[in-house]
């Protein structure tokens, strides 16, 4: 076994850290049997009998056992003014981020007065100034505080975001980046005949997360990033509006297309460095459902021991989009199975098409 000196060898002056990480969920929860329900009393007189057939069977999959919603209660959905729907993501948005970034700071003993800088992103609302200007306030950062809000990048948004904040850090000696995502997917809930609404309303939900960035080599360092697009896939996976309100959009051939991207974007950052699949020891996926994981398996040859974690996300929590690679994240670290040395590869993937993957090491 290699000695603790042995290992820090490894890494260089000037690399950039994940100091901690933490998750928020809104309180209120559902289960799917509770979800079906829902969406039956007050819309199956707009679905026609296939539909009905497929949200019965989709709602009946048991990758997903439980979700949190951003809601008092399920019926506040229904014929939702616009306006109210913008001030519940506001609000929602920005008493999760600030519970996600509090709880970081305690995990390394630092206070609100480390934070340098901000980087927050989102898809599911937009406000003009971001939300970044109001977690400046709520946190009672510096206004000084170096802060950018990045949106568009849907359920790959995270990756992008630690991207920035890693450049941020490397600027400045002994600073401390905040990286937030954070996800009010119910802010964009619709309902039609329509499959692609059929299947988001059976696994979106909301949540957020925030990481801590600093140069200390201690945590889990950030090696190398890299992304891909497929541009000819647009229109397969994202947002669009109708009537001025975001629908989702998701194609049925999601998976075969996601996992052969996320399968080139793992490729350009192991084989600059010659390493293989099997040296990677933990995968941290985005849970973007069962078979677009399913796929993913598949087209990397992985076992299902290296997707347990991402699995056990997507059952407690459903897909949260951009913040829910952090929470497969904080699965491996609450479960102590992550160990100095140990190289793991975080992967997000969404609108687009898009993939973004980081090679970290504990």
């Amino acid at each position: 076994m290699r000695t603790a000196s042995e290992r820090i060898s490894d890494f260089s002056e000037g690399d950039v850290y994940v100091a901690s990480t933490a998750v928020t969920t809104p309180p209120y929860s559902i289960t799917q049997a509770q979800a079906k329900e829902f969406l039956i009393r007050h819309y199956s007189d707009k679905l026609n009998p296939k539909s009905l057939a497929i949200m019965h069977k989709v709602f009946s999959h048991q990758s997903i056992v439980r979700r949190y919603l951003a809601v008092d209660n399920l019926d506040c959905l229904v014929d939702e003014h616009p306006d109210h729907r913008i001030a519940r993501f506001t609000n929602w948005a920005l008493d999760l981020s600030s519970e996600a970034v509090l709880k970081a700071l305690a995990q390394v003993g630092l206070t609100v007065d480390a934070i340098s800088g901000l980087v927050v992103n989102t898809c599911t609302g937009y406000i003009c100034p971001g939300i970044s200007t109001y977690l400046i306030e709520r946190l009672g950062l510096s206004c000084r505080t170096e802060a950018h809000d990045l949106v568009g990048s849907g359920c790959g948004g995270a990756v992008p975001n630690v991207r920035v904040c890693k450049r941020m850090v490397q600027r400045a000696l002994n600073s401390v980046v905040v990286s937030v995502s954070v996800e009010i997917c119910s802010a964009t809930f619709q309902m039609d005949d329509d499959l692609s609404l059929i299947i988001s309303n059976a696994v979106f939900a909301d949540g957020a997360s925030a990481t801590l960035l600093w140069q200390r080599p201690e945590g889990i360092a950030l090696v190398d990033s890299a992304s891909r697009y497929n541009t000819q896939c647009r229109d397969d996976i994202r947002y669009i509006y109708k009537n001025g309100q975001l629908h989702n959009q998701i194609s049925v051939i999601i998976p075969g297309i996601a996992s052969r991207i996320v399968a080139d974007v793992v490729m350009d950052l192991l084989k600059p460095r010659g390493l293989r699949i099997e040296d990677i020891k933990h995968w941290i996926f985005h849970p973007g459902g069962a078979k677009v994981i399913n796929a993913i398996r598949d087209e990397i040859g992985l076992s299902e021991t290296c997707l347990q974690a991402t699995r056990a996300v997507l059952a407690q929590y459903g897909n949260m989009s951009s913040p829910t690679v952090w929470f497969v994240l904080r699965e491996m670290l609450n479960n102590g199975i992550i160990i100095p040395g140990d190289w793991c590869m975080m992967v997000s993937f969404g609108a687009g098409l898009c993939a973004h993957a980081f090679l970290l090491r504990a």
